[in-house]
């Protein structure tokens, strides 16, 4: 009879540091992704934001509030800017702040991020933080989810030129599928996916791989055929345009200062950036408490349904969100992709210290960092994917009661028609009491989300009629 091979310390080292390095492969995307966005590379404008400062930021807030968690709540649990906060910051917040007579609009974004996270460690400190996550349903919360994983995946898509602009439809497929933008998204796409279904352990970055090498061989070989480099396909794709070969592998990091402590607080405390300030709030309460109760629960850290060193946890995510927007990065929060390290034996903090020493070591890469960055259709693999990962929350809402589903279809819809996730969750949360009040089941309501509802309104017939 073979005998249980025996539990040694170092056997148990071994299974935190490959559950971190597990943990870290499924979330590195954001060191590619994050930049991108928060500097507007990714969408072909100008944000005010230095995508190195950018890069140096978010590797330092992942790495910090990582630790923190790991050190502080013992949890396999890492952090790293979210995904949806980085474009509410970039769709929501910078054009309000510009419509609101900001200098540099992006400076009282980070300001607004840095209210929302302070407001987060206080009601975390004074126990109110049930209250708030009480305040908005459960389907509501979906319905925002899957609006925001729309909103990342139709971005995905355009940046991959799969779908373009038409000026009697909107978009439209772009009918010239075999440009070399379209081919390196979609043959990372698919390797991203079809990994990801066969679970295997950093699915995304191996899609990003792959449309990284689609894309060197496109630009290494259609120099040495002048007919297809002179078609209007070739020439008019952002790989003839935006994509630049590296000038080596490593560097040292990129300076931090454009960014470090440039957040505008007092201007993130005007009347028409408020709000903004509440909807981060409020998405960085809902990720974390998400991500944490489903994490916790794989990690055998839900007892009685509730969280073990719960509070811990929460005040690590909230001080990863100041600590991120003094370091120049949007919302920092939990990644729900920490499963994937616990499903490798990961469980204790030391799992989240790996994962904060990869990160830390990620920054001497910074050639690669920016070769990625700079050609959209390479990332864009990894928003379609965490779209499609985002909208199967669309289950859980409560279709069969018209006074939760109406609602929570109109945010999830709105979000990506209106190219704003602060206006299409402003629609479903208005609409809610509405629907509930004249339904006749206003006993069902919190009363917190009526007084929400009723500043939303205050907000977009006084503040937003006049930007």
């Amino acid at each position: 009879m073979q005998q249980p091979v025996p539990t040694t310390t170092a056997t148990l080292l071994r299974t935190e540091l490959l559950a971190g390095a597990t943990t870290f492969l499924t979330m590195a995307y954001i060191i590619f992704v994050q930049p991108a966005v928060l500097s507007g590379s990714m969408f072909g404008l100008d944000t005010g934001m230095d995508f190195g400062a950018v890069t140096t930021a978010t590797c330092l807030a992942a790495a910090l509030a990582t630790a923190i968690m790991g050190l502080y709540a013992r949890y396999p649990v890492a952090l790293a800017p979210g995904m949806g906060q980085n474009f509410f910051f970039v769709f929501s917040a910078i054009p309000v702040a510009a419509a609101a007579g900001a200098e540099e609009p992006w400076r009282v974004a980070l300001g607004a991020v840095f209210v929302a996270g302070v407001l987060f460690l206080v009601i975390t400190l004074v126990g109110i933080r049930e209250k708030l996550m009480d305040a908005v349903s459960p389907s509501m919360k979906q319905g925002l989810a899957v609006g925001i994983g729309l909103f990342i995946a139709f971005i995905g898509l355009k940046n991959a030129q799969v779908v373009i602009g038409d000026p009697g439809t909107l978009v439209k497929l772009n009918p010239a599928l075999i440009s070399p933008d379209v081919v390196v998204s979609t043959a990372g796409f698919l390797v991203a996916a079809v990994l990801y279904a066969r679970r295997t352990p950093g699915a995304i970055i191996w899609g990003i791989a792959t449309a990284l090498v689609t894309a060197l061989l496109f630009k290494l070989l259609l120099p040495l055929l002048p007919a297809v480099s002179a078609s209007p396909i070739v020439r008019e794709s952002l790989l003839s345009q935006r994509f630049e070969l590296a000038s080596g592998v490593m560097s040292l990091p990129p300076s931090i200062g454009p960014t470090l402590f440039r957040m505008d607080i007092i201007g993130a405390l005007t009347a028409s950036v408020i709000p903004i300030v509440v909807i981060f709030l409020f998405m960085d309460v809902f990720d974390t408490m998400g991500s944490l109760i489903a994490v916790g629960q794989e990690a055998g850290l839900l007892k009685e349904n509730k969280l073990v060193r719960g509070e811990r946890a929460m005040l690590s995510d909230a001080v990863g969100t100041v600590a991120g927007a003094a370091l120049g990065t949007s919302t920092v929060t939990s990644y729900i992709e920490s499963a994937a390290g616990i499903e490798q034996g990961g469980r204790t903090g030391l799992t989240a210290i790996t994962v904060a020493g990869l990160f830390l070591l990620a920054l001497f890469f910074y050639p690669l960092i920016s070769m990625v960055g700079s050609y959209p259709p390479i990332t864009a693999p990894a928003l379609v994917l965490v779209g499609a990962l985002m909208v199967r929350n669309v289950t859980r809402i409560e279709w069969t009661d018209y006074t939760e589903g109406i609602p929570a279809f109109l945010t999830m819809i709105g979000i990506p028609l209106a190219h704003s996730i602060a206006d299409g969750l402003a629609l479903g949360l208005i609409t809610y009491p509405v629907i509930k009040l004249l339904s006749g089941r206003g006993r069902e309501l919190n009363w917190t989300m009526v007084g929400v509802a009723g500043l939303l309104v205050l907000y977009f017939v006084l503040v937003r009629t006049r930007m």
